[in-house]
This record gives structure tokens, sequence and C-alpha cells, in this order.
């Protein structure tokens, strides 16, 4: 019940904040301030910064993030998922097929929304110092901002490449178009700044009125994910021992139970986007958009299917025998009256009860503890390849759990066999999670692999191209990536 009171406000109090932005006619760099009155009436008090705060992390619910973006191009771009009917959407079959063109609307909605969610978070950041109010809860206020400000950027600068990198709330029309594209270093360099503020000022763990905001393991742990991209290995098996040096995170005991509505923000949760349905505009929409188009009301109980992110045929052959994570994961197809119908879809987001089509319980996984031990012994084996040490046992622990045998020094022998090992187990703990496409992509292998699988990536495709709306606006100084 807490919970939904706290999500009913984050709703709620983000018209301050998020319909101003929408309001602006092109783009983030046309982002203009509500009124001088107004944003003076409005950042005064505690329960002000509140408010806003929670605005920002109503952005996370947006099509332009967690609610379709992300998946668009952590897993269909990926050899996850894909999109086996056009009618699912021209703009999200063009990321399937590396057919994207400048004008994508899902790419220029994704932009969109980060942006405005990084203006919400820059608001709070530049705004809380002059309210009177407790000064350990503003500094968590801050630090809730600079973690959610640092996911956005994450998500954008591996989608894009260089990006305009805001850092302070733009109150001028003409001064947002003298932002031009930063050099990803810098971003990164940004990135990391912000974290390891967050990890110093944010608590470990909150009460359950306050279940789902960023804590200062999430902050780590997505220090851990910024250093494995950027192969910095030492700091990422640094922040990873962090995380689980804290004492807070275990795995849950069997892999279906991560994913079970009863379980949000569990003990293996360090981030999760929040969710709750009920006809408040709170409710997720995957248990819909993941089903199979035709296949009615048998999958979602509710509402038509959408046939978004479908598994390929090489993703479900890519569980061993007897793994668990399989069936928790997806399903082959479906019973309509006596004929099973076959195609492949997500199970792990359904709802058997959900209030109405899109409107769903089920939250977002960001990060999960499992990914902190995969990442550990990602490191760990980077680091230096070490017959059954520590990094056989993190990666072991989590084949327990899915009822998988153990993996030994005896059939892999050295660092390249067991990268390989990683990689596969990476693939399938993390399935339809968002992880697929950006791990490709950091250890190089996303065209090599890609490409074997008869996928017709270029180059040239590890990047996405800039939404030609935002270069319209800013010719001057926004420039296209290489090869659109």
């Amino acid at each position: 019940m807490k919970q939904h009171t706290l999500m009913k406000k984050i709703i709620l109090y983000s018209t301050c904040l998020i319909l101003l932005a929408s309001s602006c006619k092109k783009g983030f760099l046309d982002l203009a301030p509500i009124s001088d009155t107004n944003t003076v009436n409005f950042y005064r008090t505690a329960e002000d910064m509140r408010n806003a705060v929670n605005a920002a992390y109503a952005t996370l619910q947006s099509n332009g993030q967690y609610n379709a973006a992300l998946y668009a191009i952590g897993e269909v771009a990926s050899d996850n998922t894909e999109i086996l009917d056009a009618q699912s959407g021209i703009d999200i079959s063009q990321i399937d097929a590396f057919t994207t063109i400048t004008n994508n609307g899902m790419l220029s909605s994704m932009w969109n929304a980060h942006y405005k969610g990084i203006l919400a978070c820059n608001a709070v950041i530049d705004r809380i110092p002059a309210v009177e109010m407790d000064e350990t809860l503003k500094a968590q206020y801050v630090g809730e901002c600079l973690f959610l400000r640092s996911l956005m950027y994450f998500n954008m600068v591996r989608t894009f490449g260089d990006i305009p990198l805001v850092t302070k709330e733009i109150v001028d029309v003409q001064e947002g178009y003298a932002y031009p594209r930063t050099p990803q270093a810098d971003v990164y360099a940004q990135i990391i700044a912000d974290l390891e503020q967050a990890t110093a000022t944010l608590p470990n763990s909150y009460g359950s009125a306050d279940i789902g905001r960023a804590t200062a393991g999430a902050a780590k742990g997505l220090l851990a994910k910024v250093y494995l991209t950027l192969q910095n290995w030492q700091e990422a098996a640094n922040q990873t021992k962090a995380v689980m040096d804290l004492g807070i995170y275990q795995l849950m005991p069997t892999y279906a139970s991560v994913f079970a509505i009863a379980n949000k923000n569990n003990v293996e949760s360090l981030f999760e986007v929040q969710y709750k349905k009920g006809g408040f505009g709170l409710g997720s929409p995957f248990n819909n958009a993941f089903a199979p188009r035709l296949s009615g009301q048998i999958v979602t109980t509710i509402g038509a299917g959408g046939g978004q992110n479908q598994p390929t045929a090489d993703m479900a052959n890519t569980y061993e025998a007897g793994d668990q994570r399989r069936a928790a994961s997806m399903a082959d197809g479906y019973q309509d009256g006596g004929k099973f119908v076959a195609v492949r879809y997500i199970t792990k987001y359904l709802d058997p009860a959900p209030f109405d089509a899109g409107d769903a319980d089920n939250n977002w996984p960001v990060l999960r503890y499992a990914d902190i031990l995969l990442m550990r012994a990602e490191a760990l084996n980077e680091l230096g390849y070490t017959p059954n040490g520590e990094a056989f046992e993190l990666l072991n622990s989590i084949r327990k759990r899915a009822g998988l045998v153990a993996r030994s020094s005896t059939e892999l022998g050295d660092q390249e066999s067991f990268r390989t090992a990683l990689e596969h187990e990476r693939r399938v703990e993390l399935a339809f999670e968002n992880h697929r496409w950006f791990d490709l992509v950091r250890t190089g292998r996303a065209v090599e692999v890609l490409r074997a699988k008869g996928i017709a990536i270029k180059d040239h495709q590890l990047v996405f191209p800039i939404p030609q709306t935002q270069i319209d606006i800013n010719p001057d100084v926004l420039k296209q990536n290489p090869g659109y």
C-alpha cells in the first residue's frame, strides 16, 4: 500500500517538470523553464523537492526509456529477439533489421525522453541548495538525481556515441543551442564522477514507503557496469566487491522467483523501474507488448498482444538441457483450444492478473545481484585467468541456481574459453533485460556474432543515428554519426 502511494506521487507530481519539457516545440534543445514565477513558487520546500525527484523517476516509465526504446536497443538489435510482423511497428522493425533511418521515431522518442529526464534531474540538483531542509535528506535527493542522470547518460552514450552533455538546468532557449556533441570519454568521466558522489550520499536501504529509490548499492553496481564497459577491469572488480561487501544482496532461491510479482524489489534487486497496476497510469505495458500478435487474450488474459521483442530461434536453442531459466524466461508457443500455435514469446514479464491492457504490475529489472557476480567474474578473468579461482566460483553460483553442473578449469582451461563461457552465461541469465546488445558491443563481438547468424549489420552500426529532428533544428552544432 505504501509503495502504491509512492508510485502515485511519482506520476502526480511529474506534471511540473515533465509536462513542461514536453510542451517545448522541437526536442530537448528547445527546453525552456516553466516561467520564472512558477519555478520560484514550486521549488521552495522539502516536499517540493521530493516531488521534483519523483518527477525524475517518472521519466524512466516513458516509451523513450524503459517502456519500449531500451528493449528495442538492448534486445531487438541483438541476436536475442526479433520482430516477426511488420504490424508490430516500422520503427522497431528497422532497428531489428539494421535498416534504421535518421528519422526513426523510436530513436527520436528515446532522445527526447532521456533529455527530459536529465532536465528533471538538473532542476533538482541546481535548485535544492537554496531550499531550507534537512541536510542529510538534501544530500540524498541530490544523490538520487545523480544516479538517475548517470543511468540516462549511460544508456544514451552507449546508444548514440558522442552526445550533448548538459549538467545544469537550461534557463534560456538560446542557451540550449550552444550544446554540441560531447566526446564519449568526457560523458563517461561525468558519469563516473556523479556515481562516485552518489555512492557517498545515498543510503544502503529505505523504509517500506520509499522502496524502489536509488541506493548506494545501485550506484556502486552501475559504476561497476560503467567500468566494465570501459574495460577498466580493476575498478570493475573493486566496485562489484564493494556491492558484495555491503552484505545486503543475495541470489533468490530460484530463478523464476526473481521475477514473480509478489517478489518485486527482492534481495537480488539493486534497482528496478517501478510499476503499479490499478488504473492510475502506473502500470507496466510488457504483459501485452511481448505477447504474440493474433493470440487474443490467451497469453495476456486482457487486451491484445503486441508481438514485440520475440525470442529468436537462436536464443531458444542456446539454453543448455535442464536450464531452469528457459521456462521462466520464454515459451515456444501457446494453446489455442486444442491447437498449439508455435510462436515464441517472453514469459518473464507476464502478469497473471493485469488490471487492464497495458496496465500490469511487473517492474523492470535494471540491476540485479546476479549481474554483479557475473561482472566480477569477467573482470577477474580479464585481470588474469586463475584455474578454478574466484571467477569460477562466481560463475558456478549462477549455474547452480539454474540447475546446471559446475564448470571447471578441466574444460575451461584458459582465459579465452572462460570468456566464451561467461558470454553465454550472461546471455541466458540476463535474457530480455536489455543487456545483450550492449554486452556484444563492449566486448567488440557484435559485428562478428551477428553476421555469423545472418544479420546484416554494417561496421558503423554499433551506434545509432542521431535523430534527424535534432540535427535539423541545430545543424551548425549537431552532426550525424558516420554512415547515416
